[in-house]
């Protein structure tokens, strides 16, 4: 059977080779790439390489979700995100805000978002109510506390179980607000409040976790302290573990990868399917 997820503009095929989502930071505090991005010029600078590269979706941040990263006034995160957006409006390429407050949610989608990724689940007072009109797409993520408090001491009874049933939580609450299912993927928040144990048990459970819930799965690990946990490089030198990473998200069955690394993930993803599709 077919799965199509209504993002705005697009609406994507699901299944005959995974989406990849581009990060586009800007923000000056970003942990993956120290803000190169934060003027608005190399923003969409950017942007224009990944178009090129052959991203399918770009996720514009204005919030650094970093561990211990403090949450931004509502205006500030406004003036770093919505010049950008407006500024690839045509570029061709899906749009996504990753943004947890309503207000952003708001503005983004009048200004021609195609996807909301709410690393909140959208939880927040007036969130779903943001978002329940249209049909720009919506990414629900997991996460444990919030990110001043998350990596303190994550714990679960059982990891994939408790992520899962919050996701059909989150899910069913949009569901009963009018939110047609098309739109909707989820997340379950590697690096958000999570072990690196964690984050493997949830990585080689993707599958388990589209197919409980009958949607299709994001996944979110470039350049994250799991891939460093286990190779031992720093931040800048884990492009090598990020492209593993991918590969084996989508052999569990994501069907959106979200990057850092374009280019080489599209590369990386061609091959892999010259290999193993028929």
């Amino acid at each position: 059977m077919r799965q199509f997820l209504q993002c705005g503009r697009f609406r994507f095929e699901l299944g005959r080779r995974p989406l990849v989502m581009g990060v586009l930071n800007v923000t000056p505090d970003s942990f993956s790439d120290g803000g190169h991005y934060h003027a608005l010029e190399f923003a969409v600078s950017r942007a224009e390489e990944m178009v090129a590269s052959g991203v399918d979706l770009i996720d514009i941040g204005g919030e650094s979700t970093r561990p211990g990263s403090p949450s931004v006034p509502v205006a500030e995160e406004l003036a770093r995100v919505m010049p950008a957006l407006y500024a690839l409006q045509e570029a061709g390429k899906a749009l996504s805000v990753d943004t947890c407050k309503p207000e952003v949610m708001r503005e983004a989608i009048i200004a021609g978002a195609d996807m909301i990724n709410d690393i909140n689940g959208f939880q927040a007072p007036g969130a779903i109510e943001a978002v329940v009109k249209g049909d720009c797409g919506l990414c629900v993520m997991h996460m444990q506390g919030t990110p001043q408090d998350m990596q303190a001491q994550p714990a679960y009874t059982d990891v994939v179980a408790e992520v899962i049933a919050f996701l059909r939580e989150r899910v069913a609450a949009l569901e009963a607000a009018g939110v047609d299912r098309e739109r909707i993927c989820v997340d379950p928040g590697l690096g958000f409040g999570k072990t690196v144990e964690h984050n493997y048990a949830l990585l080689k459970n993707t599958q388990r976790i589209a197919d409980e819930l009958g949607l299709p799965v994001l996944i979110g690990l470039s350049r994250k302290s799991m891939i460093g946990a286990v190779t031992g490089r720093p931040v800048e030198a884990r492009l090598a573990g990020s492209l593993a990473g991918a590969l084996a998200a989508v052999a569990q069955g994501a069907r959106i990868i979200r990057v850092h690394d374009v280019a080489e993930t599209v590369d990386a993803l061609k091959v892999w399917r010259a290999a193993t599709i028929d």
